[in-house]
Formats: C-alpha cells, sequence, structure tokens
C-alpha cells in the first residue's frame, strides 16, 4: 500500500478548478471562505467545534509529492505549468478560527481562510471533514454528560466507529465534549485522553466458574477492579460473585474502591437492587457502571427513575452519533480581492433561504452580560467593525426580525483567533484537558434554556447593519 498523503485527500473538482484557476491567472488572487454549519444535531441549541488542532497538522504538512504528481498527470486533464505549481505547494496564507470546546451556532463562521484561491481551494474538503466529525461527536458528547448530571461518563465506541480515524479522533472530540476518558487506547498514546476498561464476557467464560475470574482478576488488578456481573446470571451469581470476591481479596488489603458493571438488563431496576446488596455487604465505596447503547435521552431517563449509577459506559450511540449522524458543515466563498486589494463581497443565493450566504470577510462577537457572566447574542460584523460595548446594542432574533432583543452592560468579546498568517502558524495549540476544561466553563455560560434537549431557546445571531446592507444588496443585485 502506498503512503498516504492528505493533500490528496480532496474532492477531485478541487483539482480541476485549482488547473483552471492557474491557466486564467487567479492563483495569484486572494480569496475569503467560510466554514460554517446550518443546523444543530439532534435539534439542539448549540453545538461544540472541535478538530482545529488535526486541522493545524494537515496544514503545516501541505505538500504534493513526485508520486502525486505522476498520479494526476496520468489523468491527462491537468495543465503541466500547474503541476509544476503544485510540485513547489504549500499554503500561504491566513486561517482564523473559533477556538476548540467553545459553543458555536448556525451560519456563524468558525473558521475562515483568506489565501490564493488555489491553496484556499484545495484545503476544503479536510477541513470539512474535520472539523463535521470532530464537531458532531463534541456536541453529542456533551449532550450525554449534560444527561448525565455529574456522574462520569466514558467513551466506549471504538468497534463501532467508521474507521481507524474515526474511532481515534471520535475519541478525542468526547473527551472535548466532556467525556472523562476512552477505551481507545491510541486515543490515549496520541493525544492523552485516559484510557481504561473493564473485561469482556470472554474473560469470565475462560474460567471454569465466575467466581475464579472474579478472584483472578482482582488479583491482577486490586487496584479499583471493575467486574463486569451480567455474563450468567446478574443477580443470583454475578452480584454475589462480585461482592464475595472483593471481601476475600481487596478488603484484606486495605482497598475499598471497586466497581461491578451492569452492560445488559433492565439497568434501573439492576442498579437498585445491586445498590442494596453491595451496601449490605459493607461496600459502599463500590461504585455502579452502566454500558449497552446509551444516549442522552435513555441516560436522562435512567436518572429520572433514580437509577443507582455512578458512571456510564458509552459506545456506539456516542462514537458515530447516530440519532444525527451529519453535522453538516459547508465551506462556501465569501469575498475576493480585486486587482487593487479591495475585498468585494461574494454571496451565494438560492430560492431555499437557509441556503443563502452571509457575505464579506467577517469577525464574529459574543456578547456577555456583565451581571450574570452569560452569553447573550453573537452578532456577525465586517472586518473592521469596532463594536462600542459602552453602548445599548440591538440584536435582531433569527428566525423573527420583527423580534429584537437590546443589550446594555455587557462585554463584547471576538470568537475566532488568528491561527496561520501568511503560511506560518501563529497559535499555540492548548493541551487536551485544557481544551476540555474550557469547553465546560463555555458551556457554563450559556443559559439552560439553551442547553434543552428539546425544543431550545433560539439563541441570537444577527448580523450588523453594514452587513445586513451589503448582504441586501447583493440579494437585489443576484437574487432577481
Amino acid at each position: 500500500m502506498k503512503n498516504e498523503n492528505l493533500s490528496m485527500l480532496c474532492d477531485f473538482y478541487e483539482l480541476t478548478m485549482s488547473n483552471g484557476y492557474f491557466k486564467n491567472g487567479f492563483y495569484k488572487k486572494n480569496v475569503y471562505f467560510d466554514l460554517f454549519f446550518r443546523k444543530v444535531p439532534d435539534n439542539g441549541g448549540f453545538a461544540i467545534t472541535a478538530g482545529l488542532e488535526q486541522v493545524i497538522e494537515y496544514i503545516k504538512d501541505l505538500h504534493f509529492d513526485e508520486n502525486d504528481i505522476e498520479f494526476l498527470k496520468g489523468k491527462g486533464i491537468f495543465d503541466e505549468q500547474f503541476l509544476d505549481y503544485l510540485r513547489n505547494f504549500n499554503f500561504s496564507g491566513d486561517i482564523y478560527a473559533v477556538p476548540e470546546g467553545t459553543p458555536v451556532f448556525p451560519n456563524e463562521p468558525i473558521l475562515t481562510v483568506k489565501a490564493p484561491a488555489i491553496e484556499a481551494q484545495l484545503i476544503e474538503t479536510f477541513l470539512l471533514l474535520t472539523i463535521n466529525h470532530q464537531s458532531l461527536i463534541a456536541t453529542k458528547a456533551n449532550r450525554i454528560v449534560r444527561a448525565a448530571q455529574g456522574r462520569a461518563v466514558l467513551e466506549f465506541g471504538s468497534r463501532r466507529a467508521q474507521g481507524a480515524s474515526g474511532a481515534v479522533d471520535g475519541a478525542r472530540a468526547a473527551f472535548i465534549g466532556g467525556c472523562l476518558g476512552t477505551a481507545c487506547t491510541l486515543t490515549d498514546e496520541l493525544y492523552g485522553v485516559p484510557a481504561g476498561g473493564t473485561m469482556a464476557h470472554s474473560w469470565i467464560q475462560m474460567f471454569d466458574s465466575e467466581y475464579d475470574a472474579f478472584r483472578t482478576y482482582c488479583e491482577l488488578y486490586p487496584d479499583n477492579p471493575t467486574l463486569l456481573v451480567d455474563t450468567y446470571n446478574t443477580l443470583k451469581s454475578g452480584i454475589p460473585n462480585a461482592i464475595k470476591v472483593f471481601i476475600e481479596v481487596l478488603l484484606p488489603q486495605g482497598k475499598t474502591d471497586c466497581a461491578i458493571r451492569l452492560d445488559s438488563g433492565d439497568i434501573s431496576y439492576l442498579s437498585k437492587k445491586a445498590r442494596k446488596m453491595l451496601d449490605e455487604a459493607g461496600l459502599e465505596n463500590c461504585k455502579i457502571t452502566a454500558s449497552n447503547s446509551l444516549d442522552e435521552y435513555l441516560i436522562r431517563d435512567l436518572m429520572m427513575q433514580g437509577a443507582q449509577i455512578d458512571n456510564f459506559g458509552v459506545g456506539e450511540r456516542l462514537i458515530t452519533s447516530s440519532s444525527s449522524p451529519v453535522f453538516g458543515g459547508v465551506y462556501k466563498l465569501v469575498a475576493v480581492e480585486n486587482e487593487i486589494g479591495e475585498i468585494v463581497p461574494k454571496i451565494k443565493v438560492s430560492e431555499n433561504t437557509t441556503k443563502i450566504t452571509n457575505p464579506h470577510f467577517k469577525k464574529v462577537y459574543r456578547y456577555f452580560d456583565n451581571e450574570s457572566g452569560k452569553a447573550l447574542a453573537d452578532e456577525l460584523c465586517l472586518y473592521d467593525e469596532v463594536v462600542d460595548a459602552t453602548k445599548p446594542r440591538t440584536i435582531f432574533d433569527p428566525n423573527a426580525t420583527w423580534k429584537t432583543k437590546t443589550i446594555t452592560n455587557f462585554t463584547a468579546k471576538e470568537l475566532q483567533v488568528p491561527i496561520f498568517k501568511n503560511g506560518e502558524c501563529v497559535y499555540d495549540s492548548p493541551n487536551i484537558n485544557e481544551i476540555a476544561d474550557y469547553c465546560r466553563k463555555q458551556v457554563s455560560l450559556l443559559w439552560d434554556e439553551v442547553k434543552r434537549f428539546e425544543n431550545p431557546h433560539t439563541y441570537y445571531v444577527d448580523l450588523s447593519k453594514k452587513l445586513y446592507e451589503i448582504k441586501n444588496i447583493l440579494l437585489n443585485v443576484y437574487g432577481n
């Protein structure tokens, strides 16, 4: 198998368009693209952005080697001078992005690229697949973690993920979204997400008895072992055997930290029975972990039923975001520079109003209430606009332009930060624990109404007056 060059991970039309840009001299023209999404997965109130670190590493390594050039030459449609251009290709532009772990909303730029046309075009696919995938999983993880109401959630989905990168990067995104660990060892090695696990049913079946399997495991791993108790009969043998082994092996060593895992049956009922049995045996410190096709709705129901669960292991419905498996991010041209360096706004018009883009090179402000600290609204402004936080600001409801929200006593913060300037990375990527901590803090700044699972409050995301007027002018020109 040939070595993979991720620079070739692009849609073929990006290469054919780039060949055309080269032939027409557009490769010298600076353009502006926005990466944004149109709808929150699961009809939620917000999404969590993730994947920026992988984008940075990809941009740093952009190149085409001779094998790639020969492959493209074999297609018989690319200009020789264009192929020579690719031989010396690297990224020379600017990228601005919202930091990983930030709550984001539809139609606001997560990432903005300013670069020569070919450079901006060729990176489209990788940027989309990376931000789309990890933002999707981080968003789903955050929903599940919030449903667990402070109980630990672990990501258990590698074997159900769509491919190796789906498992590894998905576990990374899940940690950003709030999971406390993963079953994926490679994600731990690469990114430092704590990996852990218990045992499979096969471990227990290997032994002559369930008791022997449990005892051997506790003797091997006496520090906080977790025993899977549903291989045969959870209440009649699994939990009693676990209790017996904990008392015989752990307590004489002065160890009281241990756990059982429930992976089938009526989890709510079994957890209550298990808690009673463990407490009566003097094992009040023993935790109960639940797994088996869980998601935010099942976890929420378990909590409502008073289930006695301390930790959740969540697999397929998290790592694939099975209830809403597409993030739907898009990458659209919003401006070009003309011959004298002026930024000329561009718009995409559609009879489907949700597909009409917001033009121009922009910045995104988030406004925070100075009293509560909560996020009040976001506003898309022109790149050179400066918000005066000493004056009241009126924001329009995105779904009803007659409904406004006037804010006072607020602080304005730009969401995007510089990542690349003139092809050089100017951003120090935080470590995974810093990103996850940042995400928790930022989500806490959202009102509870925005965080509802069903019918969440629509967070205000408005266009500044200047940007709104430019959009209307373009709609009048191109929309008739």
